[in-house]
């Protein structure tokens, strides 16, 4: 007989993989049995708390079908779900990943109490008034005039940066990083790079040290910089 769900021994613990080809119904009757005889041969033992992953493999389950996998295992009271994957995104997961992963050129004001929210990374051609916020869930690149608060890797990204000339702004951020900028500060140009260094403190250095401030980003723009 065909097992519809399957154990499996991860390096993080268990996954029980439900076969994507079986019926639903039948798929979950299998993880019934495989968790009955779980519960069968751990009697005899030590009874020991376990959570499991689920992996669906490519059938995306809609919220209904998660609460009858819940219900199957609010039988056991040793066994719970860790969380439930799968190998296939939702539409709106998919244009979201698509976003993120665009670059958006923005030639716009934004005036005192706008907030401007973008995914992806962002070609600033516009002004920001002071007051006014960009908030950009990738990498900025600065061709434009801020004077408000700026902020690439919306909201706790790390690894995001701000490339160009931001010494007129209040406030610039990187993730939940943050500086308050005044005039002694001299280290910006209009060739700053502005990134979190390995202390996870906010730091400054400038377009041709791109390769050394982050390697990874330096090889994706193909590892060229033109100063």
């Amino acid at each position: 007989m065909h097992d519809a769900a399957v154990l499996k021994g991860t390096n993080d613990g268990y996954e029980i993989i439900l076969d994507d080809q079986s019926d639903l119904g039948e798929a979950l009757a299998g993880l019934r049995r495989l968790l009955e005889n779980l519960r069968d041969q751990a009697a005899s033992g030590v009874s020991q708390a376990i959570s499991f992953d689920i992996q669906t493999g490519r059938r995306l389950l809609a919220a209904e079908d998660r609460s009858k996998i819940e219900t199957i295992f609010s039988d056991f009271s040793s066994f719970s779900v860790h969380k439930v994957t799968s190998d296939v995104i939702t539409k709106e997961e998919s244009n979201r990943i698509l976003e993120q992963e665009s670059v958006h050129v923005i030639d716009q004001i934004i005036r005192n109490g706008q907030e401007i929210h973008i995914q992806g990374d962002v070609l600033f051609l516009g002004k920001i008034h002071e007051g006014g916020k960009l908030f950009v869930g990738g990498n900025i690149y600065v061709l434009g005039d801020v004077h408000g608060i700026i902020q690439a890797g919306y909201p706790d990204l790390e690894d995001k940066m701000i490339i160009g000339d931001v010494h007129n702004a209040q406030q610039v951020r990187i993730g939940e990083q943050y500086e308050i900028l005044d005039d002694t500060n001299t280290k910006i140009s209009e060739n700053t790079v502005v990134y979190v260094n390995d202390l996870h403190v906010l730091d400054y250095g400038k377009v041709e040290s791109l390769k050394q401030i982050n390697p990874k980003f330096f090889n994706r723009i193909g590892g060229v910089i033109n100063g």
